[in-house]
């Protein structure tokens, strides 16, 4: 197995366990992002809801990465492979950078905000950056073989 192969199969895992955290696991997640004195917060069903958006977003790019495995034509030149790599990259980092400022503020910070750095969110933000690299490598290795 190629490499490449290997990080479009993380990427498919780990963007369709997104879509089914944050799309079928709403209340789940609503656990996560707020803590337990103020799910009862009349905002609290509108936030669950929302992070359904956030689900429908990540299915496509799993799926994308699925598809990509079966080498479709147009996935065959190195142009097309950069492209979409860096596009995965870029998923993966905004994730990640989107963290990043919450972590700063010392992450959960009375009602406000998430616990970066332990329990599920960690291991988001541990992923994402891990990912994010993962694809920038493909992007080096076929920059470097050209």
């Amino acid at each position: 197995m190629r490499f490449a192969d290997f990080v479009l199969i993380l990427n498919a895992l780990w963007f369709g366990a997104a879509f089914a955290q944050f799309s079928v696991a709403q209340v789940n997640t609503l656990k996560i992002l707020v803590p337990r004195e103020e799910r009862g917060n009349p905002i609290a069903p509108t936030l669950s809801a929302s992070v359904a958006f956030l689900g429908g977003i990540n299915l496509p790019i799993g799926l994308l990465s699925l598809y990509l495995l079966a080498r479709p034509r147009f996935f065959q030149a190195d142009d097309a492979q950069l492209a979409l790599f860096l596009f995965f990259a870029a998923c993966h980092f905004s994730q990640f950078a989107y963290n990043l400022p919450v972590l700063m503020r010392g992450g959960r910070v009375g009602v406000a905000y998430w616990p970066v750095l332990k329990g599920p969110m960690l291991r988001i933000f541990v992923i994402d950056a891990v990912l994010f690299v993962a694809n920038l490598v493909v992007v080096a290795l076929l920059v470097f073989r050209s």
